[in-house]
């Protein structure tokens, strides 16, 4: 009768013990992130932001109808605009120009995937847990160090192309721009210039709408990327849920 009564009591102690284990487990911290799910979670991250951002810019008026990143003349431009304005259906042939300048970038944003993909496919492990340690813009960072100047070499000449066709007899963006600023910087240069402090004006047009286009997609990305790491609906598979919870459980 004593012996099972031990045994019993062993019985109860030994299933007890293993509910209070199976309670500790549940309730046990996640597994460390491996080096394979940080670096699969960031690249995905990556893929998906950049693919986004090119595919809302590529489409028709992306950059045109969106104040966030639609491309506008410099400020110096000014003197032609405004020249141009005063005449019949002036106004019509600025907007016009400065929609073009927006359909270029448009149009290149369509090509700009493929550079963020090959970038993302050299991402190191490193990089990668620069990226998920680092600010809430530190993937669009990685992206604008490893594409920007291929992205640069990628929309420059569709702008130069469209600030090249003719507005008005045959003349030019370009040409105005170039007009423009060739007078201004001879009075700036003069002596009168020089008593008057008047500054030369040395934008590269064409310089100048590529960086702002870059700009665009670029500020596009920052978006998506911090939708990923603050919005948990924006986490739609589970390596991303794990890898972007992780950081979660740091602010919590």
């Amino acid at each position: 009768m004593k012996a099972r009564y031990l045994i019993f009591a062993a019985a109860v102690i030994l299933l007890t013990a293993c509910a209070e284990l199976l309670t500790v487990l549940q309730t046990a911290a996640p597994a460390p992130l491996t080096e394979s799910e940080v670096i699969n979670g960031l690249k995905e991250a990556l893929v998906t932001g950049s693919k986004n951002s090119s595919q809302v810019l590529s489409a028709l008026d992306g950059y045109y109808k969106d104040a966030a990143v639609k491309i506008l003349l410099p400020d110096e431009a000014r003197m032609i605009t405004d020249n141009i304005s005063k005449l019949p259906g002036g106004d019509k042939l600025v907007e016009d120009v400065i929609l073009r300048i927006n359909r270029a970038a448009e149009d290149a944003a369509r090509e700009a995937a493929p550079v963020f993909a090959n970038s993302i496919r050299q991402m190191t492990v490193k990089d990668a847990f620069n990226i998920l340690r680092g600010a809430d813009n530190a993937a669009t960072g990685y992206l604008k160090n490893t594409t920007y100047n291929e992205l640069y070499a990628l929309y420059k000449p569709k702008i130069e192309a469209s600030t090249a066709k003719a507005i008005v007899g045959n003349i030019s963006t370009a040409d105005s721009w170039n007009a423009l600023t060739g007078k201004w910087n001879t009075l700036a240069n003069s002596v009168a210039g020089r008593l008057a402090n008047l500054k030369p004006v040395n934008t590269d047009l064409n310089d100048h709408l590529t960086k702002k286009a870059l700009d665009g997609i670029f500020l596009k990305v920052e978006g998506e990327e911090l939708k990923i790491r603050k919005d948990v609906s924006a986490r739609i598979t589970p390596v991303l849920q794990r890898v972007f919870g992780s950081l979660d459980n740091k602010t919590n």
